[in-house]
Parts: structure tokens; sequence; C-alpha cells
């Protein structure tokens, strides 16, 4: 009988036991306003997404990455009465008229989303290309240049594509020195990998500037043998007197007018005409002309290779809309006037 009453002493200890120790259903049930923590959740970040491409010439969307890493050339042709026909300006991006000996123009036209299947007539180079050509990736095409000239270039880093080969040839139907084409896709394909690509956006581009005054047209005057008169017409800025082959016109959205200072580049062209070099690193006015109105401001360009910046009569940053942009280098001693 004591024996007994041992084991069920300890049967009864071992049930007590169980019950402190959670064990048996005979354990209380939490209170409903305990609080159990919870395992703390850990955040997933959100991907940074990646921006869309866009031509750096333009500013326009662009099918994919590898299409904006493609080289872009720039191409110097001729804007005299010797030129006509200039071919290959429709397919440009942007083109440059800049002040040459004589009081007359040339263009530097700009291209990478499309090429024409000739573009031309070919003329040489100037010390001002270097700013032009070093943004859009530092490849410019020309007939030649002064040997003062190419060295300078070749020290800013520009590489100049000339003489024979680089996909330039002689039309035997035009008169020299009007007379030296290109075909931008045999030039192109003669490139080493990686030559040439933009090094980002050709200019701030952005929305377009509200509160702009409305103006018809302007009178660009660069010497008093040069004037480009254009006209707003059905969304395009039309250029009086263009000397483009008829379909191949460039027709610009925006014009970007910077006043600009002209120097004596040192020497002569065969001619005997003294040769004006103009400077596009500084500072000075600048006017954008784009959707039928006209925005004062002011650029300025810290090097060669440097972006160009703008800005409002505020200081506050001044954005160039989308699209095919022709830009005017008119020199202090020229005028602009709206109409």
């Amino acid at each position: 009988m004591r024996r007994r009453r041992v084991t069920t002493a300890a049967a009864c200890g071992l049930a007590v036991l169980l019950a402190a120790c959670g064990g048996g259903s005979a354990a209380p049930a939490p209170s409903p306003s305990a609080s159990v923590p919870s395992p703390s959740a850990t955040a997933t970040p959100s991907p940074t997404p990646t921006p869309a491409p866009v031509w750096p010439l333009t500013g326009l969307p662009a099918p994919s990455a590898a299409d904006i890493a493609r080289p872009a050339l720039v191409v110097k042709i001729d804007n005299t009465g010797g030129a006509e026909p200039q071919l290959g300006l429709s397919s440009a991006d942007l083109v440059v008229e800049e002040l040459v000996e004589g009081g007359l123009t040339r263009l530097a036209a700009l291209f990478q989303s499309t090429v024409p299947p000739v573009a031309g007539p070919v003329r040489s180079v100037r010390t001002t290309d270097a700013g032009i050509a070093l943004p859009a990736g530092g490849l410019l095409v020309a007939s030649g240049g002064a040997q003062r000239v190419l060295k300078a270039l070749d020290e800013a880093g520009v590489t100049v594509l000339s003489g024979g080969g680089n996909g330039l040839s002689r039309d035997h139907d035009r008169p020299a020195p009007y007379n030296v084409m290109l075909d931008p896709a045999e030039a192109l394909a003669g490139l080493p990998t990686g030559a040439g690509v933009p090094v980002g956006p050709y200019l701030p581009w952005g929305p377009a500037p509200s509160g702009g005054a409305p103006v018809a047209g302007v009178d660009v005057r660069f010497s008093g043998a040069r004037t480009s008169s254009w006209t707003w017409n059905d969304g395009l800025w039309v250029l009086d007197g263009d000397r483009a082959a008829s379909g191949d016109v460039f027709g610009p959205a925006t014009l970007l007018v910077l006043r600009v200072a002209v120097r004596d580049a040192g020497y002569e062209d065969p001619a005997g005409n003294p040769v004006p070099e103009t400077v596009l690193v500084g500072s000075g006015a600048a006017t954008l002309l784009t959707a039928g109105t006209a925005v004062e401001g002011a650029w300025s360009k810290a090097a060669p290779a440097a972006p160009l910046v703008l800005t409002d009569a505020t200081g506050a940053p001044l954005h160039v809309p989308p699209g095919r942009v022709w830009i005017e280098l008119v020199p202090d001693s020229g005028s602009v006037t709206l109409r």
C-alpha cells in the first residue's frame, strides 16, 4: 500500500510539472489583450527605372540604348550659291550655321539617327568646329583645312575624316571646289568600335518654355553678305532662299540664335580673305524661337567639349523642346531682328 501511494504522488507531481511547462491541455490561454510580437518584415527596395533612351542630338525617343550608342558625323557643308543643290540635309538631326571668310557662312550638319545616301558638297574645317563636334562625339568630316587648323583640332581631340577614302569622293558633274561629296555609310563603316559616340545630350532638352513673345519670323544678319531670314509656317521654320535640293530641306522646329564673339583666325584663304574664327566658349545672349514664339536668354559654354548651358532672363534653366534644331552662331557685329 505504501509503494502505491508513492507512485500516485509521483504521477500527480508529473502532471503538475507538465501543466506548468505548457505541455498539457490545462495550460491557460493567453489573454486576448496580450501583445504578441510579430516577425519584422524586410522591405524590398523598388528597382530604379531605367530611363527611356533618347537621341542625344534631337532629344526624341530612340528605339533602344544600342541605337543612341551609334557614332555621329559632323559634316561641313558649303552654304554659298556654288553649293546648290545641297544634299542630305533632310536626314540631319541638327544643323549649325557659322561665319567664314568673305562674310559668308558654312554649315555643320550633324547626323546620327538617320544618314542620307549622300551629303555635301563637303568643305574645309575651322577651329570653331571643335566646340561643335566634341559634344557630338568628335568626328568631323571635311574636304581638308589649313595645317594650323588641323593641328589645333587634333590637339583638342577632334578626329577629322578627309582626303581620299573615308566615304569622300568627287562628283565630276559639279565644279570644284563644290564637288566633294560624302557617302556617310561608307565613312561609318571604316570607324573603330566606339568611336564618335555623343557624350550626352547635345542641348538641354526639356519642355518648351512658356511666356515667349509671338513672332512670325526672324532675320539673322551675319554680315553685309549674308542674312538668314526665317518664317514660321505650319509648325516649322522656313528658310528664305534655302539652297537644299527640292525635297531635301532640313525644316527645323526650333531655332537657337547665339550671339558670339568673332576674332581673326590669323591666316587667309586662297583668295586672300582674312579667315574669321567664331569663339564658341564663354557666354553671350541667346534667343530661342519655337512654336511661333521667341524667348530671350543667355548661353554659356565652359570649354569646347562642354555642353551648352541656356538660361532665361531670370537666370532659370532654359530648355529646348525635343526635335530638330538649327543653331545660328551670329557675330556680335551682326544683328537679330524679330518680325
